[in-house]
């Protein structure tokens, strides 16, 4: 016992075999990243219901063997179970399609409305930061004056001038998304701009575009991809907000806002209506924000190992 220990933890000589000294292994950060993720089990149960959610709403309404659309005066609000899982609706529509078809527009319109106002923030917020001058100030002045326009101002003006649909509003959440993204990443570009890096790129001819997206913008990636992942439970939230209140996805295309809008109507007698949806929008919300906030953590480097 005493050779082992004398073995492992005896100073290094010129005279010892570097064979028996332990090396650790170089682990990039990326790995780093996903391993965390990994040993992180709130993570790993927020990443499988996500799956799970985003993996029925794409299959369960091509396999399902009722239309989301088709009616039946027949089967009109059949409780959950037998051949409707979820039940049916006033008109005699499965809730189980329903649902599904719900899930697959709300998350769509979820994460297109999380990325496009995060990709504009980027491209503004990166040219306002390195650039500076007249080019920053007429940004930042643009967005001084958009946020002290309530958000919901400008999301009803445009759903009265589009019309109602996801591309509506993912085009009202965009214009709305955009400026505190650009915010964000206007700072931490001037705090990368004059960095060694930067300027050896500089001085060997690389133009501006090339060293914001090729230099600047990866150190920063990260912390984007954390606004990303918890801009979308807000997206989801925001869509069945104005679905609910009339203004968002109109029947017979349906989402979970819609279908909550609809329940509401006949919640007293089918409280069904209403809770099934609203459960998927709370748990869907709840999941995106405890994944958001792992990976928050996973990214951070001062907590790295």
């Amino acid at each position: 016992m005493s050779n082992v220990t004398e073995k492992n933890f005896a100073p290094l000589n010129a005279n010892r075999d570097l064979s028996d000294v332990i090396v650790r292994p170089s682990v990039s950060y990326w790995k780093d990243v996903f391993r965390r993720i990994k040993s992180d089990k709130v993570a790993m149960v927020s990443l499988s219901v996500i799956i799970i959610i985003a993996l029925f709403a794409i299959f369960a309404p091509i396999f399902s063997k009722y239309g989301y659309e088709t009616t039946s005066m027949l089967e009109t609000n059949l409780k959950p179970g037998g051949s409707h899982i979820f039940g049916t609706d006033s008109l005699g529509r499965d809730l189980w399609a329903r649902v599904w078809m719900g899930a697959r527009v709300s998350l769509a319109i979820g994460v297109c409305g999380a990325i496009v106002p995060q990709i504009i923030g980027i491209f503004l917020g990166g040219i306002s930061g390195y650039f500076g001058g007249w080019v920053d100030m007429v940004i930042m002045r643009i967005i001084d004056v958009g946020v002290c326009i309530p958000s919901l101002i400008y999301v009803t003006l445009i759903m009265l001038f589009m019309g109602s649909g996801p591309v509506a509003i993912i085009i009202a959440i965009a214009m709305t998304g955009w400026m505190d993204s650009a915010r964000v990443v206007r700072g931490r570009m001037l705090q990368f701009k004059n960095r060694e890096f930067v300027l050896a790129a500089r001085t060997q001819g690389a133009s501006p575009f090339r060293i914001i997206f090729r230099h600047i913008l990866p150190n920063i990636l990260g912390q984007q991809v954390v606004s990303i992942s918890s801009a979308i439970p807000g997206a989801i939230f925001l869509e069945a907000y104005l679905s609910f209140i009339g203004l968002g996805i109109q029947s017979p295309m349906t989402s979970w806002g819609q279908l909550c809008q609809v329940g509401a109507s006949f919640y007293r007698l089918y409280p069904y209506q209403l809770f099934i949806p609203g459960v998927f929008i709370s748990v869907t919300i709840l999941a995106f924000y405890l994944f958001g906030n792992c990976l928050r953590d996973a990214l951070d480097p001062h907590l790295r190992d």
